[in-house]
């Protein structure tokens, strides 16, 4: 919750005037302690960790997004397809989704995405090496779900030098989607 990307990312929203609230799974807390790297648990079992701070939140009436980077944003869409916290959320918001682990592009992390019904934006690189352009373009995804493409991006949305492009462009294009995509759903 404290890497510059984060940082910089949240940074960018509270000045869009949204309110932003960081939590990190308890494998990363860990980490933080002891200082070793494990793999992270299976996806599915850091729901409940998730589920445990949507309740916790101090304003439960006001409108609540979700979202994470990378599997943060994974295990957001896992829980806003879950029937006790669909209608809770007014959106999930990924940054870097995950679609298949690193090389492996046969092995999808879609089932859930094909019938989300809770609105969902990604920011994703269009050469994320967790999901391209070109393959993400291929696969069956529920119509509420929309992509905003980091031009040249990687996992981290990251342009390489050559391209014309530039990170802080590209993180400004997300936190530009993020603020517009909340806008319309709070209006």
């Amino acid at each position: 919750m404290d890497s510059p990307f984060m940082q910089h990312v949240v940074s960018m929203l509270v000045e869009r005037n949204l309110s932003v609230a960081r939590f990190e799974f308890p494998y990363m807390a860990q980490r933080r302690i002891d200082g070793k790297r494990r793999p992270a648990p299976k996806a599915e079992t850091l729901i409940p960790d998730y589920a445990e701070v949507l309740s916790a939140r101090p304003y439960p009436e006001l409108p609540c997004f979700v979202g994470g980077k990378s599997m943060g944003g994974r295990v957001a869409t896992m829980l806003a397809a879950s029937p006790e916290h669909r209608d809770s959320l007014s959106g999930v918001i990924c940054l870097g989704y995950p679609f298949h682990p690193p090389q492996k592009p046969d092995q999808v992390r879609t089932g859930h995405l094909q019938d989300i019904d809770c609105p969902v934006l990604i920011v994703q690189g269009e050469r994320d090496p967790l999901g391209s352009q070109k393959e993400i373009l291929e696969y069956q995804l529920s119509p509420q779900i929309r992509i905003t493409w980091a031009p040249d991006g990687d996992h981290d949305l990251g342009p390489r030098g050559a391209s014309g492009y530039t990170r802080k462009g590209n993180l400004t294009l997300a936190a530009d989607a993020i603020a517009d995509f909340v806008a319309e759903r709070t209006a």
